[in-house]
C-alpha cells in the first residue's frame, strides 16, 4: 500500500519516538525490566533498537550490515542512550539521503516503495520499542492515554501489520476453524477485516468491517492491543494466545 502518511510525518513519527524512548528509558533505568519484552532490560531493549537503526541505514545506503556487531556495541557503550540517538542520527540521514528509485530490500507485502517502506518499518519499530521503553518506566504494559502517539500514526501502524506482516506466508496467524477479524478504529473512516484459516491471513481494508470478533476503540488503544503491547481492547481475549502467538514480529 502506498502508505496515506507522508515521508516527513514518518521521519516526525521516528522523532518523537526516539525522544520518548530515551526518556523513559532514562527514567527506569537500564536494569530495569521491561514488562511489555519479558525477560528484557531495558539495555537490552536500547542495544536491540540501535542494532536495528543501524542495519537498516546500512541497507539503505547499499552498505554491508553486520547486526551482531551492532548488538554487541549497544550492550557494551558507555553511554548506551547516546549511542541509540547517534543511531537514529545516521538512519534518519540515510532515509532523507535516498533517493525515491531506491532499489533495495522489502520485506512486507503490499508495501511502498523502498525509501518510503523503510521510513515507515523505522517510525512504528522505533515506536513500539519507545512503548516498551514506556513500560519499564510505568511498570506495566501502558493504555493509549500514557503515551505521545498520534491517531494517524497509529493508523497507519495498524495497516502495515494486518496487511504487511500478517498476510506474509510466514506469519503463524493461522486457525484450523476459519476465523473472521474485524477492526474498527473508532472516530475514523478506515477498518480492516482479516480472514484467518490455515493459510495464511488475508487482509481487506473496508469502512465496514464485520467479522466473529470485533476490535473497536481509539486508534491507538488498538495499535497498541494490536501489536501486544497492551490489553486495552478487552474483546481480544477470548483469542488473546492465538493472536499473541500468530502475530509475533521477529523482523
Amino acid at each position: 500500500m502506498a502508505t496515506d502518511l507522508s515521508l516527513p510525518q514518518h521521519l516526525e513519527g521516528l522523532r518523537a519516538a526516539l525522544v520518548a524512548f530515551v526518556r523513559y528509558a532514562d527514567r527506569a533505568g537500564l536494569r530495569a525490566a521491561v514488562p511489555t519484552t519479558p525477560d528484557w532490560t531495558v539495555r537490552r531493549l536500547v542495544a536491540h533498537q540501535g542494532m536495528v537503526h543501524r542495519w537498516a541505514a546500512a541497507i539503505l545506503r547499499g552498505e554491508p550490515a553486520d547486526p551482531d556487531r551492532y548488538q554487541r556495541e549497544g550492550q557494551s557503550a558507555p553511554d548506551p542512550l547516546e549511542w541509540l540517538r547517534d543511531g537514529a542520527i545516521e538512519l534518519a540521514q540515510a532515509i532523507t539521503e535516498a533517493p525515491d528509485d531506491l532499489e533495495a530490500l522489502v520485506f512486507l507485502n503490499d508495501a511502498p516503495p523502498a525509501r518510503r517502506f523503510w521510513a515507515r518499518r523505522q517510525c512504528h519499530e522505533t515506536t513500539m520499542h519507545a512503548v516498551d521503553a514506556l513500560s519499564a518506566a510505568l511498570g506495566r504494559q501502558p493504555r493509549a492515554a500514557d503515551t505521545w502517539i498520534t491517531d494517524e500514526v497509529a493508523l497507519d501502524g495498524i495497516d502495515e501489520l494486518l496487511t504487511g506482516f500478517l498476510t506474509r506466508t510466514t506469519s503463524r496467524l493461522r486457525s484450523d476453524e476459519p476465523l473472521t477479524i474485524a477492526v474498527r478504529p473508532e472516530g475514523s473512516a478506515v477498518g480492516w477485516q482479516v480472514a484467518v484459516s490455515a493459510d495464511p491471513a488475508v487482509t481487506t481494508r473496508t469502512p465496514d468491517a464485520d467479522g466473529d470478533v470485533v476490535l473497536a476503540g481509539s486508534p491507538v488503544a488498538l495499535y497498541l492491543t494490536l501489536w501486544n503491547r497492551s490489553d486495552e481492547i478487552t474483546a481480544l481475549e477470548s483469542f488473546a494466545d492465538m493472536w499473541r502467538d500468530g502475530s509475533q514480529i521477529s523482523w
